[in-house]
């Protein structure tokens, strides 16, 4: 599929599409720390699976086939080897490291990156996430690392990547980045465990401060809608009352169950919904193993969920990309076999 690919310095165009999707951090069980996220998108992102090596050289110029940063670009070979999910396959929005560190991009309609200053080195946005990964070992190695650079905006099949991005870490350290403004606005600690779409991080809070769980019973009011605002207020509340699990797999079962529950599913009443943007059911849903290094996934056309191990791609001997394309019934439980040698065309 030819790919249309436009830079665009001009920022606050609205896409045709909304990219509604929720992250939720599990960092307060004693067996691991463990990140979901569903992805909601009007078509398939024609989302692969790709276990990158170290030694990757990125060019952070371009997307897809194009240059996009024309001044003062960033370029880069990768320090730890990721497993990630590429969207269109331009670049990656989610996925973690071998260091332990997972991140995500999710869709935010006020993303404002600013006019270009080429004094900083320049990132297509859809290379933000995966330059993170490929050099950082902590959430705030990667803090560090990315207030030397600038995301440049870029539109891959009408969408313009108007994306926030959240990073966690196995020691359970959590950030969110939004730019608003033409300015990144951080919020860094463990206690962001929960990110949906608009409003701000901000404003997300002050609202999900005014809701009272703090007598749970059957009759408190939960906001049952698929807006944002009320997949926050719904992550909050389900990941507040986690139970101690007995074990890994209970902790997996329990995270998956709460990213399901905020999934937005078909048939939806779609067509701008309270906040005036679309929303789309969800295509998949991943769960991060930080602790352990496993990449968990799940199609919702399939009934399977499947997940890969770092452990199968020992990074010091594994020196070739490997990518997996989902939708298969027989994918189940770990897939690491199913990889195949392929080159990633980012």
């Amino acid at each position: 599929m030819k790919r249309s690919l436009i830079y665009l310095l001009a920022t606050g165009v609205l896409a045709s599409g909304s990219l509604a999707c929720t992250r939720i951090l599990w960092n307060e069980n004693r067996f691991g720390v463990l990140a979901a996220r569903s992805m909601d998108w009007p078509e398939s992102t024609e989302p692969i699976l790709w276990f990158l090596p170290r030694g990757m050289k990125r060019d952070g110029a371009k997307c897809g086939g194009e240059t996009v940063v024309k001044e003062n670009p960033l370029r880069w070979s990768s320090k730890y080897a990721s497993l990630i999910t590429s969207i269109y396959g331009v670049g990656s929005v989610d996925g973690m490291n071998e260091k332990g560190l997972g991140g995500h991009l999710l869709y935010l309609a006020k993303t404002d990156f600013g006019v270009r200053d080429p004094k900083k080195k320049g990132v297509s946005a859809i290379l933000w996430l995966q330059y993170a990964l490929d050099q950082a070992s902590s959430v705030k190695e990667a803090l560090d690392l990315l207030q030397n650079v600038q995301p440049v905006m870029i539109q891959a099949h009408g969408h313009n990547a108007t994306v926030h991005l959240s990073l966690e870490d196995r020691n359970g350290d959590s950030a969110i980045i939004e730019y608003l403004d033409g300015k990144p606005k951080v919020h860094h600690g463990r206690q962001y465990t929960i990110m949906t779409n608009d409003p701000s991080y901000e404003d997300q809070l002050t609202l999900l401060s005014k809701m009272d769980f703090s007598k749970p019973g059957q009759d408190t009011p939960v906001p049952g809608n698929i807006s944002p605002q009320a997949r926050f207020q719904r992550a909050a509340y389900f990941s507040r009352f986690f139970p101690e699990p007995k074990n890994m797999q209970q902790a997996f079962a329990t995270i998956l169950a709460a990213i399901r529950g905020v999934s937005v599913p078909f048939g939806t009443p779609y067509n701008k919904l309270g906040d005036g943007f679309p929303v789309y059911n969800t295509e998949y849903r991943t769960v991060c193993d930080l602790s352990h290094g496993i990449y968990g996934f799940e199609l919702t056309t399939t009934p399977n969920f499947f997940w890969v191990e770092f452990g199968d791609f020992p990074p010091d001997k594994t020196q070739s990309a490997m990518s997996l394309t989902p939708g298969s019934l027989d994918f189940a439980g770990d897939v690491s076999t199913q990889f195949k040698p392929a080159q990633p065309p980012f």
